[in-house]
């Protein structure tokens, strides 16, 4: 890790920050049995506000990608490829850090270890996507994202088995997992052995980093904010249009993240930092977005220790009328149940926890201290 500090575009550090807290607030809810339908997940087909936080960041990182490769002239060189790998496992050696963290578990059986998730995506839509749009142009770009989303809908549609290929149980992308990684390796929060993250399932990510990455084109190349915007508008409405057409024969779907799935939320992103800029740039409203920036300027920072945190209080273990119990549980149920019941004591749990961790990062902000893989 290195510590840097310098100038940013605000809308997209705001934008990061508000992904990130929102992350936060829908992993750390009091009780998984007490939580409002949209900070949950679709159970599979389907778009809630919590399916966007992923994708979500995954187009900011995008974004960011043209101005950090800016300073090559968008060009390899051995320098910024040596940079590029070395990030790369630097963010997968902190999810091995997060999952094997010695407080959750004495001698880790790295036989049953989830070898993918969430910052393993994030390392290989960043490494791959470095690499496409350091070697191709950008109509290549655009021709190898659409060749990714349509062969990835026909993959899908041709391996899948039973009568709805695209189910949980029959879908291809389980399938693909099951050989190459194998059960043990595999996430098993759906009931039965299946990877959100998985390996088929990395190529159409990708393209939500290289939609990004176009944007953060348009943005690097702009005339004007004005025109930019309305452009935005326009690209971002023509995206979900087509997403939402493409619904009907590949369903939108976080979990095997499909093509209209990409399209959407590609759109919507758009439509957000578009929000955004409007509000900075061009009405400079910037204080405005200020509680999101301190987020925005240290998101991995703040992802990996919330994941530290929370798996430490789940080890420690207190006494509760008599049973053991988690420090997670015992916090909900000795503080935030009884002060505002199941639901929205579940709710102002995970508040809390935006708002501590928000605290941590804004002593860090006022030091200049932005923690940079």
């Amino acid at each position: 890790m290195s510590v840097a500090f310098k100038e940013r575009l605000v809308a997209l550090d705001a934008l990061r920050g508000l992904t990130i807290a929102g992350m936060i607030l829908v992993n750390n809810p009091g009780s998984w049995g007490f939580v409002y339908p949209p900070l949950e997940h679709a159970a599979w087909h389907g778009l809630t506000p919590t399916d966007l936080v992923f994708p979500f960041f995954l187009f900011i990182g995008g974004v960011s990608m043209w101005f950090s490769f800016g300073q090559y002239g968008q060009k390899p060189s051995w320098e910024l490829i040596r940079k590029i790998f070395w990030r790369t496992v630097s963010i997968y050696v902190l999810y091995v850090i997060m999952h094997t963290w010695p407080l959750i578990k004495q001698n880790w059986d790295y036989s049953h270890f989830r070898i993918l998730g969430v910052l393993p995506r994030i390392a290989l839509c960043y490494f791959f996507g470095s690499l496409t749009v350091l070697y191709l142009d950008q109509k290549k770009i655009w021709g190898l994202s659409a060749v990714i989303l349509i062969g990835y809908w026909l993959i899908m549609a041709l391996g899948g088995t039973g009568n709805d290929v695209f189910s949980l149980q029959t879908n291809f992308q389980r399938q693909v997992d099951l050989w190459i990684l194998g059960e043990n390796h595999m996430y098993k929060g759906e009931g039965l052995p299946f990877d959100p993250e998985g390996v088929l399932s990395t190529l159409p990510s990708l393209v939500t980093l290289l939609i990004g990455y176009e944007v953060g084109r348009l943005i690097g190349k702009r005339e004007s904010w004005g025109l930019l915007l309305s452009r935005f508008w326009a690209y971002g409405a023509v995206l979900i249009v087509a997403g939402l057409v493409w619904h009907w024969g590949f369903p939108i779907n976080k979990k095997i993240w499909t093509s209209s799935y990409v399209l959407v939320t590609g759109g919507l992103g758009i439509w957000f930092l578009a929000f955004l800029l409007w509000i900075t740039e061009v009405k400079g409203w910037k204080k405005m977005t200020f509680p999101f920036v301190v987020y925005g300027t240290n998101a991995i920072f703040a992802f990996f220790i919330s994941g530290i945190w929370v798996v430490t209080i789940l080890k420690v273990k207190f006494d509760l009328y008599g049973k053991s119990v988690s420090g997670y549980e015992y916090l909900f149920e000795t503080i935030f149940r009884p002060l505002a019941g199941d639901y929205n004591g579940s709710l102002l749990f995970a508040l809390a926890h935006v708002l501590g961790f928000w605290l941590v990062l804004l002593w860090m902000y006022r030091k200049k201290l932005f923690v940079k893989l």
